[in-house]
């Protein structure tokens, strides 16, 4: 009976773990990140890039934890629904999938300058680099599927799992981004890019649609699918 209980609590659970994970990491992009970390490093040596890495991985989850633990009670304040936010991050989401399509150098990290030496882990690798509108649009969305999870605790467990792989799998690639550009080559990853990008706008898309279905559900218009 206990496995049984398990299993079905679950699994409601593992979809929303996996689409967290998923978009984070896509939306994060670290592949796109790299030439960017790279250039602002350039006179460094391993060990400090590495604690570089690290410190805006760290400086990125704990904004992550913010928006996920905050960002309803701002909504609150401001009176914006769950459903406006599903909405709103799925324009944002489409938007950012559209751009990864565009030609290198005209994505976002052309408009990251780099600001003091000791600085460049928060400002602007960890934002707007690591955890910008895609990142905070899809916290806030993933945030809507938790009222309808059978535990709110297991779902904001999930969300932090998520939250937490993703981020530990940017530190990695971020780590080792010299030796992966040199075996992907920036074809390669301009390749990744644009097909991450797809995805991307895909996901927006849904997110667009489940938000109109839901606030037209709250206002008692049944939408049949």
């Amino acid at each position: 009976m206990a496995s049984s209980f398990s299993a079905v609590e679950l699994n409601p659970i593992l979809p929303l773990f996996l689409s967290t994970f998923t978009t984070m990491l896509a939306v994060i992009n670290p592949l796109e990140a790299l030439p960017v970390f790279l250039s602002l490093t350039h006179d460094k040596d391993d060990r400090a890039r590495t604690r570089i890495a690290f410190l805006a991985s760290l400086y990125a989850l704990l904004l992550i934890l913010f928006f996920l633990f905050f960002g309803a009670f701002v909504l609150k304040i401001f009176g914006v629904s769950l459903n406006m936010v599903r909405i709103a991050g799925g324009i944002v989401l489409t938007r950012i999938g559209f751009e990864l399509f565009a030609p290198s150098g005209s994505g976002q990290g052309a408009f990251l300058s780099p600001g003091p030496a000791d600085n460049v882990a928060f400002m602007p690798l960890a934002m707007p680099l690591m955890v910008g509108p895609g990142v905070i649009a899809t916290v806030l969305s993933m945030m809507t599927n938790i009222e309808r999870a059978p535990s709110e605790a297991t779902a904001y467990a999930a969300i932090l799992a998520a939250a937490f792989l993703a981020i530990l799998v940017t530190y990695v690639c971020l780590a080792y981004a010299g030796r992966l550009i040199a075996f992907i080559g920036r074809m390669g990853i301009d390749a990744i890019t644009r097909i991450v990008g797809f995805f991307v706008s895909a996901m927006g898309v849904s997110l667009v649609f489940d938000g109109i279905v839901g606030a037209l559900s709250t206002h008692g218009v049944r939408v049949v699918l």
